[in-house]
């Protein structure tokens, strides 16, 4: 864990200015509405709409001088690939992002506006993945993992910093999980220095790969289902770094319904007016369902992205809760 947190501290400073700092603000509405101060960390109003850009800006900037001479290959459903597409435009460095014929089709169109090859391969996220890496280590190129990479996982825990700096005396912050790069990132920065803060893992029922991992007993079922949190979805590495970091951090587990992360979405927009993607729900539904352990207390959900298909969020917007 020290060398990640140098790491974390490291790329706090050296990610900027390429991204912001985000804000960090109370839902006067929705704390009124639970019981509880509730803080949300925006990171859907990244350049590239989600908290991706963080780990990506900071592997691209750790490249070696040839790494950036021949370029970059990743794999992603559509918001890393995005992210490291817009850090190595940045930077001058070609990317190719491996991604799923069933990514959506906006996630992949904003992915070659900035410049990045795609190849289009069958298979889920993990099979992608797998190939991506393949591709790169068979003609010599870095890859970057959306993931199961230390760096990148350090440009995620960047968001840990700013909390602490935002709001030291939180009691909670609640995180939506896939890989475990995010969660893993920004526990591993808050409870260096903030030990009591709980870190709160959230997953869709419809995809708990790491969450099987982590807690074996607890999943009887790990079967991939589709779901709104697109961006968390599918399994994961099985060896990655992630697993054990997230088995350092997280206090706490959640799983919720796709019901109940399209309730979530649609009480953001409701009392702050945000189109959220459905990861963000996921975070925002599992406070909704501990609320009432939290009462009278504060907690920050890490509202990670905004890039979803519009006919997508205006069909959870008018679903009957």
């Amino acid at each position: 864990m020290g060398s990640l947190l140098e790491g974390i501290e490291e790329a706090h400073r050296g990610i900027r200015p390429q991204v912001p700092v985000s804000g960090l603000e109370r839902s006067a509405a929705l704390s009124a509405r639970h019981g509880l101060d509730i803080w949300l960390k925006c990171e859907h109003l990244q350049p590239t709409g989600s908290f991706k850009i963080r780990g990506a800006t900071n592997k691209i900037r750790l490249l070696s001088g040839e790494g950036r001479r021949r370029g970059v290959v990743t794999a992603s459903t559509g918001n890393h690939g995005r992210a490291v597409a817009h850090a190595a435009g940045a930077a001058q460095v070609p990317a190719t992002v491996f991604v799923s014929s069933s990514a959506p089709d906006h996630k992949l169109a904003a992915i070659r506006s900035l410049g990045a090859r795609l190849v289009t391969v069958g298979g889920d996220p993990l099979e992608v993945e797998q190939q991506a890496r393949a591709h790169a280590e068979a003609v010599g190129l870095p890859y970057i993992s959306p993931y199961n990479d230390v760096e990148v996982v350090a440009g995620q825990g960047t968001i840990g910093m700013e909390l602490l700096e935002q709001r030291p005396d939180l009691d909670a912050v609640f995180v939506s999980v896939g890989g475990g790069g995010l969660i893993g990132g920004i526990g591993t920065a808050l409870k260096r220095h903030r030990p009591r803060v709980r870190i709160v893992g959230v997953w869709p029922e419809n995809s708990l790969d790491l969450l099987k991992k982590l807690r074996p007993d607890e999943v009887t079922d790990g079967t991939e289902r589709p779901t709104l949190s697109d961006s968390t979805a599918g399994p994961i590495e099985p060896q990655s770094v992630t697993i054990a970091i997230c088995e350092r951090v997280i206090d706490e587990t959640v799983t919720v319904t796709e019901a109940e992360i399209g309730e979530a979405m649609r009480q953001l927009a409701e009392a702050d007016h945000w189109i959220t993607e459905g990861a963000a729900g996921v975070a925002l539904a599992g406070l909704l369902k501990r609320a009432e352990d939290y009462r009278g207390r504060s907690a920050a959900v890490v509202i990670c992205g905004r890039n979803i298909a519009l006919e997508t969020f205006l069909s959870v917007m008018n679903a009957a809760p």
